[in-house]
């Protein structure tokens, strides 16, 4: 009975959770492959938050 009262938001917070799960996966995946976000290969602005301003320095 609940199941069904609530159905509509059982199923947007299904989505919403597989969103997040897919987005978390995309991040994770970049991450290993040495994509960053942040980064944009400027290293006078990068604050050493990423892995390129280290392997420039090296």
């Amino acid at each position: 009975m609940w199941i069904k009262d609530n159905l509509g938001t059982v199923i947007v917070s299904l989505l919403l959770a597989l969103i997040v799960l897919m987005i978390i996966r995309s991040m994770i995946r970049n991450r290993r492959k040495g994509v960053y976000l942040r980064c944009g290969g400027d290293c006078s602005h990068c604050l050493a938050a990423c892995s390129h301003k280290i392997s420039v320095n090296k």
